[in-house]
């Protein structure tokens, strides 16, 4: 029998390209939806998070993690796991995926394949709000696809967006928000923020507002004025509303109905929903889900492949 494959960040992230990645995500979504099913377990305050994806015709995926917050005092990470693709045809296992792997170009190529569709061409100045792991994978996405790409910082602590930005040659630190904000056309947010952080009195007409940070029923990095004035886009209906505060907590106040929410990737890739105007306002919510970690698993494993 043939050993699967455990697929690492060393093996594969040389072999990934960003607009290919969005292109396989174009794809994915051209597919009838996802059956989508999360399991979470917990003890103490310890977390195994199981989410699986079926898309009819390319795969099944089922990617776990444990959230142990106590690791890191033992010098151990606080979130592992993997990710177990398997055959569409024949149900049998084809590789395992380390997680960060996944997680990392799931989460960047989401937002950009966001952008792709939402964001006016010409736009250039992009701003980003946070300085952690995420944010530098969408230093590198976003410059994948804007030519002439101009990037500012802004973080809570400014010795880590200044970190940060060390890394990276022409990327500028900012430490006034809404100064910021107001001057950027692409706005991407990657926070722990449990409270808005943008509000919706800096945004200005033609912006595309990227919310990737919020990920759980309570947590929000907009205000309410920015979820009104803009046009709303998620990735999909099924993973954020009833689950993120971002879309959830305006729903459930009476600030937005679900008929605001103007599409999902399955009506932005089908031309269904979109930009109307280079004076809209639009906001997209990267919800992630199990179906996104596949289609980004079935380019990492064909990638892989073709270098057998």
């Amino acid at each position: 029998m043939t050993a699967i494959p455990y697929l690492t960040a060393a093996d594969c992230a040389p072999l990934m390209d960003w607009i290919a990645l969005t292109d396989a995500m174009i794809d994915g979504h051209r597919r009838p939806p996802a059956d989508l099913r999360d399991v979470l377990l917990a003890r103490g305050q310890d977390r195994l998070l199981s989410r699986a994806a079926w898309i009819d015709g390319l795969g099944v995926g089922v990617k776990s993690v444990t959230v142990f917050p106590g690791n890191p005092a033992a010098g151990r990470p606080s979130v592992q796991g993997a990710m177990l693709v398997f055959d569409d045809a024949s149900g049998a296992p084809l590789a395992v995926i380390e997680n960060a792997l996944v997680t990392k170009w799931k989460t960047a190529g989401d937002s950009l394949l966001g952008a792709r569709l939402l964001a006016r061409p010409e736009a250039r100045r992009l701003l980003i709000v946070g300085a952690g792991t995420v944010a530098a994978s969408l230093i590198e996405a976003y410059g994948a696809l804007i030519k002439g790409l101009e990037v500012t910082l802004w973080a809570r602590r400014v010795e880590a967006a200044q970190a940060l930005a060390a890394r990276y040659p022409g990327v500028r630190v900012a430490k006034d928000l809404e100064a910021a904000v107001r001057g950027a056309e692409i706005v991407a947010t990657c926070t722990m923020a449990r409270e808005p952080l943008i509000r919706g009195d800096w945004l200005q007409p033609g912006q595309h507002l990227d919310l990737i940070g919020a990920f759980t029923p309570e947590m929000r990095e907009a205000d309410d004025t920015a979820i009104t004035r803009a046009k709303i886009f998620v990735d999909s209906r099924a993973t954020t509303i009833g689950h993120i505060g971002e879309i959830d907590i305006p729903l459930r106040a009476g600030v937005i109905a679900e008929a605001d929410i103007l599409g999902d990737l399955h009506d932005l890739v089908a031309g269904s929903a979109g930009r109307h105007s280079a004076e809209d306002i639009t906001l997209y919510k990267n919800g992630g889900g199990a179906h996104l970690d596949l289609m980004t698993a079935q380019m990492i494993l064909d990638r892989w492949r073709a270098t057998q």
